[in-house]
């Protein structure tokens, strides 16, 4: 079991209840939900016209924007880390502080009530370090699955260009994750721009085989100097993170428990490989590798944050067919291993602190909404 990711308990069965969809489905869900948004927009005190942001997918950004963001990312994965380098000697970079974060709170962030608006929080700190610390003046791109669902390795976004957030891991032997067969790559990534990127932290849950060496510390931050390795292939998007099974999701959850449970996976037991996997579970694992499919250490690879943009714009689209009952609503536990609803219930003034990447504390309903509280974008 040490050797599985804890991604893989998240994957169980459900029952998909998609009719015939149009050519995207999606993004008819965001235009139908966009004059909610957009009657938001207009009560904000904090997001105006002026200074909103529109978050754009991989494909629709020019070269120039993809290298502008990438620039941005090398940027940060050399500016110098903020945390204790003793207690955590593994965390080199300022990009290696945001991992660091995201390992503390596994446990209190996924299959949780604040998952989404976590990760929401998180990606969006990260986007505001990417622009204060780097001087990157774009906004966050997103990785659309159901897009490239049937070849994401000849997508924009993995083809291994210079515009791209590089590609498949070299060929080697090597066996199945666990969730999806073994790819075509496994080994380290050898195009693109992050083709010579040093992974450092972790691993605490890897889900490769072979698996990437020990680190010398039980939690994972002790320094593991090593390459990104990537195992990239179509088999969960092209079933499981097609643009019929987001439009599904989207339109047969009537409840955000409904919502996070089918998007995550998670719900009424665990699931076999290949049984019923969520998007957000099908889009980690296509990335596959080290440190990407590790469920602690995952945003370690640069394709976490389109991932992750992805999951929100989902949630957001989610939320604008039902601003009035979606906005403020939260359901599920304070831990992930309160199953089923265990434990203390999440509530809407929780905290949230991601520590010394976040810019302050929020409470969950500041982090429900696109167009206010901190944030201030929409997607299109």
């Amino acid at each position: 079991m040490a050797r599985f990711s804890v991604f893989a308990l998240l994957a169980v069965p459900w029952l998909l209840l998609a009719g015939l969809v149009s050519g995207d489905a999606v993004s008819d869900l965001e235009k139908k939900g966009r004059p909610a948004i957009d009657a938001m927009l207009a009560k904000s005190k904090t997001c105006t016209k002026a200074n909103l942001k529109v978050r754009r997918e991989w494909g629709d950004i020019s070269a120039a924007e993809k290298k502008s963001y990438i620039a941005a990312l090398l940027c940060l994965m050399e500016k110098p880390s903020k945390l204790n380098p003793t207690q955590f000697p593994g965390a080199k970079t300022r990009y290696e502080d945001f991992v660091v974060v995201h390992m503390q709170q596994t446990m209190s962030i996924h299959n949780t009530g604040s998952f989404l608006s976590w990760h929401r929080y998180y990606l969006w700190a990260f986007e505001q370090a990417l622009v204060k610390e780097c001087n990157y003046n774009g906004s966050h791109p997103y990785w659309d699955w159901g897009r490239w669902a049937q070849d994401p390795e000849k997508s924009p976004i993995f083809d291994g260009s210079d515009t791209s957030l590089s590609g498949n891991g070299k060929k080697i032997d090597h066996r199945s994750s666990g969730i999806a067969p073994a790819g075509n790559g496994g080994g380290c990534v050898e195009t693109g721009p992050f083709k010579n990127m040093t992974v450092r932290l972790g691993p605490v849950s890897p889900a490769v085989d072979p698996a990437p060496p020990r680190n010398p510390r039980s939690d994972g931050y002790g320094l593991n100097t090593r390459c990104l390795r990537r195992d990239i292939s179509n088999y969960l998007t092209s079933r499981y993170a097609r643009t019929q099974d987001i439009a599904a999701l989207i339109t047969n959850s009537r409840d955000v428990l409904t919502f996070q449970n089918v998007m995550q996976g998670a719900g009424g037991g665990f699931g076999g490989a290949g049984a019923g996997i969520g998007v957000h579970a099908a889009g980690h694992f296509t990335i596959a590798g080290d440190p990407g499919g590790d469920f602690y250490t995952s945003p370690n690879d640069p394709a976490f944050w389109v991932h992750h943009g992805m999951i929100d714009r989902t949630w957001a689209i989610w939320q604008s067919q039902d601003t009035n009952t979606r906005i403020q609503t939260i359901a599920g536990g304070t831990s992930m291993m309160s199953f089923g609803g265990g434990g203390r219930q999440q509530s809407l003034d929780d905290n949230v602190d991601l520590g010394i990447v976040g810019d302050k504390v929020y409470k969950i309903r500041d982090l429900n909404s696109i167009v206010d509280g901190p944030f201030c974008y929409v997607y299109e």
